[in-house]
């Protein structure tokens, strides 16, 4: 009897296939007394372990880099291979073996554990959920040490591809399975940033993730559709919902190909308004795949990579030929780059790591860069450097006080006065922009039009501080509302408002690339819109079918309702 399960879409599309159940390692290993005679044979033991695991992510890595496909995932090894030298993991767990006598298993679980705890303290939903990356390389440890080699999905005869069922998948998990047909990924936890959802949609094979205990409702080989558009596995499908699948896969195929069509045609209205397409990108990387869509320019530049998973922080060469090389590679196109966004809850190193009893509210963007100044102060000589290549400029993230912008912008005359004093070219008229995350700076624009040159609202934290939910938080993620009347209100003010002072302001958060928006958004008036570079296409679609005309009115009547169900009704019929 088929029934559904419902999810999290985070890799569009669809995919019908028998499923392959993935063990995980028994990370509820024995404790045992290792005898004094005994501990220098078992600390060899550790150490061969770690020096096989680190054998194979080199061999993964090796795979991953051999084609563009897979240049994240190869990151992501680049990751393990470099928890695999820190002291707080290896180290700590050789202290525990030497000093508690116990096995090093054992050792290394008690310290992923703490290392777990720790991570679980950090507000950034992506940082957080690196947690995954301690536990998939003690996972691969504790294998080696217990014997428990792991093993691929047998390939399929029938046509059908194989579905990868997990609690939850590594990068090396993902390039092991490279060769096997493999149709679709589904997951107990993950979000939108999980190890799984990146590499799915960098594979753009379809994937549903946080489906809590689902690998325990399924059998190998069973028969599964996957919808990664609507978040739902279909388990044991009758032959009538089969082909009706097989239809619409059929259908979105077609539909991609007609996407790819649009790549060089202008962004416009039917009422002639062109609109500004733009990629989000984290690093030179993406490049490719900004350009393959033709974006109009980078309207997010997420330059905290450069100093994340790192022991020692990028100095100003580095940064400044990371960010010239984004510039240089898109000629006459203007290359928006955000000043790093962490916080001392993401301890960039040891020197800066400090508790916090709420990172959401605490020191974290440029609250942060303004604490540290002199690691500021280096960025920003780096951006202005790069400026002299192309249409660069700065955006501060999360501001919602003037003295921030005050102070941002005194330490970007101090940078000039330095670069002008050693002789160094830069753009002397860089522009300089603001992030709209917080009410607080929605509500009061006056002093963002006063101070700078440009806004791009981050709807992803907008919504969250003022609807007070973290989105990654299972318990609450159903209340994350894009549509709620507030949000809405505080997006179409800061829209208005910059056009009012001619201040041109864009969105570069998940909604300014979520088809579902575009046709609000347009009647709002945004005419910058700012999203991952596969989006563009799709959203480029949606604004040739528009008309301004026409959707503004409807949009301003949209604001004025404050009945959820009311306001989603609407905006579908937007959308249609």
């Amino acid at each position: 009897m088929p029934f559904t399960v419902h999810g999290l879409a985070v890799s569009q599309g669809i995919a019908i296939g028998h499923v392959h159940l993935v063990s995980r390692a028994l990370l509820e290993v024995n404790h045992y007394h290792v005898a004094q005679k005994y501990l220098a044979e078992e600390l060899v033991r550790l150490d061969e372990a770690v020096a096989t695991v680190q054998g194979e992510l080199m061999g993964l890595k090796a795979a991953a880099t051999s084609g563009h496909t897979h240049s994240e995932v190869g990151a992501f090894v680049d990751l393990q291979l470099m928890m695999l030298t820190d002291p707080l993991l290896i180290d700590a767990a050789r202290e525990l073996v030497e000093s508690r006598r116990c096995n090093a298993e054992w050792a290394l679980v008690q310290q992923m554990e703490l290392l777990v705890d720790q991570f679980r303290q950090i507000e950034d939903p992506y940082l957080r959920e690196r947690q995954a990356d301690v536990v998939q390389v003690v996972e691969r440890l504790v294998k080696v040490l217990l014997g428990h080699p792991g093993h691929l999905p047998p390939k399929r005869r029938d046509g059908l591809g194989t579905i990868i069922v997990a609690h939850d998948l590594s990068p090396a998990d993902t390039i092991g399975f490279r060769d096997h047909n493999i149709a679709g990924f589904v997951t107990d936890v993950g979000g939108p940033t999980s190890h799984t959802a990146i590499v799915a949609r960098n594979l753009k094979i379809p994937a549903v993730v946080g489906l809590h205990h689902v690998r325990d409702l399924l059998e190998d080989d069973e028969l599964v559709i996957v919808d990664g558009t609507r978040g739902l596995i279909i388990v044991a499908p009758d032959e009538r919902i089969v082909e009706e699948y097989h239809l619409r896969r059929s259908e979105l195929e077609i539909e991609r190909s007609k996407l790819n069509r649009l790549r060089d045609a202008h962004a416009a209205t039917l009422d002639g308004e062109t609109i500004h397409l733009l990629a989000n990108i984290e690093g030179p990387k993406d490049l490719p795949a900004a350009r393959a869509a033709n974006a109009d320019g980078i309207g997010l530049y997420r330059t905290e990579f450069l100093f994340l998973g790192r022991d020692t922080l990028p100095g100003e060469e580095e940064q400044y030929e990371a960010y010239r090389a984004v510039v240089k590679a898109m000629p006459n196109k203007p290359v928006t780059i955000r000043s790093f966004d962490v916080g001392a809850d993401k301890a960039l190193n040891g020197s800066h790591s400090r508790i916090e009893p709420n990172p959401a509210l605490g020191l974290r963007a440029v609250r942060y860069s303004l604490a540290e100044p002199k690691m500021f102060l280096t960025q920003l000589r780096a951006l202005l450097r790069a400026s002299a290549h192309g249409r660069l400029q700065i955006m501060i993230p999360m501001l919602s006080h003037a003295q921030e912008i005050d102070q941002s912008l005194a330490l970007v005359e101090k940078a000039k006065a330095e670069l002008r004093a050693e002789k160094i070219k830069f753009d002397e008229g860089i522009r300089i922009g603001g992030m709209i995350e917080v009410p607080a700076a929605a509500l009061s624009l006056g002093m963002f039009t006063r101070r700078l040159s440009f806004l791009s609202i981050g709807t992803n934290d907008l919504i969250q501080y003022t609807l007070a939910i973290d989105r990654s938080d299972e318990a609450v993620v159903h209340l994350y509302d894009p549509l709620h009347p507030a949000v809405l209100k505080l997006i179409a003010g800061t829209i208005a408002t910059g056009a009012r002072y001619g201040l041109p302001v864009a969105v570069c958060g998940e909604m300014a690339g979520d088809p579902n928006y575009t046709a609000l958004l347009l009647g709002m008036g945004l005419r910058n819109f700012s999203m991952h570079p596969g989006n563009i296409l799709e959203i480029k679609q949606q604004v040739l079918r528009s008309n301004l005309g026409e959707l503004a009115p409807r949009v301003q009547r949209i604001l004025k309702m404050d009945e959820p169900a009311r306001i989603r009704e609407a905006v579908e019929r937007l959308a249609t």
